[in-house]
């Protein structure tokens, strides 16, 4: 089969790779491009652990081929942290604080989605929480913890964006 060059600008960094036309996303930024942190479990779009952002939007990478990414940013797991070893976003931070996480096999696409959800809604309310993440399935932790790392990752996030004066 033809293999055919791609490139996109990965976490910041810009990346090239030669793959076939049907290796998805999910199998470029694993086998190719070495990202393991996003996981992979049902293949089919329907569990969440592949998210990823593209160009800002929160996107199932097995379910897009590899050369639909060529030109466009992609941000996985490992992306969303600051330059500094060992920082955390404020969504890693609030999934870590609350206990948002069991197992951690689903973690990083939900951190991803959670991303996307308070990048296009920051003052989200449990409704919307709920309905932004339906397609993201969790076997372990009854969603409790989940919810409540998206509250204070909001909180966190407006801290953040407040003046120096106003911070709590």
């Amino acid at each position: 089969m033809t293999e055919l060059d791609v490139t996109l600008t990965v976490n910041g960094e810009r990346r090239r790779a030669r793959v076939e036309p049907r290796k998805t996303l999910a199998d470029l930024r694993r086998q190719d491009l070495l990202l393991t942190g996003t996981h992979l479990a049902c293949e089919h779009g329907v569990c969440g652990s592949c998210t990823v952002l593209v160009d800002g939007e929160a996107v199932r990478s097995c379910l897009m081929f590899g050369v639909q990414a060529d030109g466009a940013e992609v941000t996985t797991v490992e992306g969303l942290a600051g330059d500094e070893p060992g920082s955390l976003s404020a969504v890693q931070q609030a999934f870590q604080q609350t206990h948002g996480l069991q197992c951690g096999f689903c973690t990083p696409g939900f951190v991803v989605s959670v991303t996307a959800v308070l990048d296009e809604v920051p003052d989200t309310d449990d409704e919307q929480i709920k309905d932004a993440l339906s397609g993201n399935l969790c076997r372990c932790t009854g969603y409790q913890g989940i919810i409540k790392a998206v509250r204070l990752a909001a909180r966190l996030r407006r801290q953040a964006e407040a003046p120096a004066g106003e911070r709590a």
